[in-house]
């Protein structure tokens, strides 16, 4: 199974105050995304280059509630806007979260036209290891947001996800990545950017 860095999701109480904030720590502006009717989220991106980018998610004010929790427990989220989730882009959704740890979610098929994919979600909004596990995802066909984003000169240099239970996550992930490193720690993420003014850690 190939499982590859895909893009961080940054968590807001609200999208202008998530976009501000990130700007505000990286120098760089932030480009529209689009919504999720699914969900009833919003996004606004950043290329941190080919084929990764930056996400900050929050919940859509205009959008009708889901009838379901919305994902990376957005229901729940308080406070100032942070680094919450890390998704993995692989090539066989089916297969990967059959060897995923259990509540890594099911394969729910997903479009912010023109973009098309398919994901994990959890029932519950929650990914395993208090949501330190990656979010899987598998875009459909050759469409893919980082390639629609203008390059800002950033790029992820660094990833570090922190749990209690380090090992076991670690153990668990499908994915060689020298950027990404699993510690053991209290629950935490927290990624270095290198960006045109500098490198930065946000978390």
């Amino acid at each position: 199974m190939k499982a590859v860095f895909d893009h961080l999701a940054i968590s807001a109480a609200s999208l202008e105050q998530g976009a501000l904030a990130i700007e505000a720590m990286l120098g760089v502006g932030l480009e529209s995304g689009g919504k999720h009717a699914f969900m009833g989220t919003h996004n606004r991106l950043l290329s941190l280059g080919p084929g990764e980018y930056l996400e900050v998610i929050a919940i859509d004010p205009e959008a009708p509630p889901p009838d379901r929790p919305r994902w990376f427990r957005l229901d729940r989220f308080s406070g100032p806007p942070r680094v919450t989730n890390w998704v993995l882009r692989i090539d066989d959704l089916d297969a990967a979260l059959a060897e995923a740890p259990p509540g890594a979610g099911r394969p729910v098929a997903l479009e912010r036209p023109p973009f098309r994919w398919r994901m994990g979600v959890p029932d519950d909004g929650a990914l395993p290891f208090d949501d330190a596990f990656p979010a899987l995802i598998e875009w459909q066909g050759s469409l893919h947001p980082a390639r629609a984003l203008p390059d800002r000169g950033c790029r992820l240099l660094r990833l570090e996800v922190s749990h209690p239970k380090g090992d076991r996550l670690r153990a668990a992930l499908p994915i060689a990545d020298r950027r990404i490193s699993i510690v053991t720690g209290p629950k935490a993420i927290r990624a270095e950017i290198a960006t045109p003014h500098g490198e930065w850690w946000i978390e």
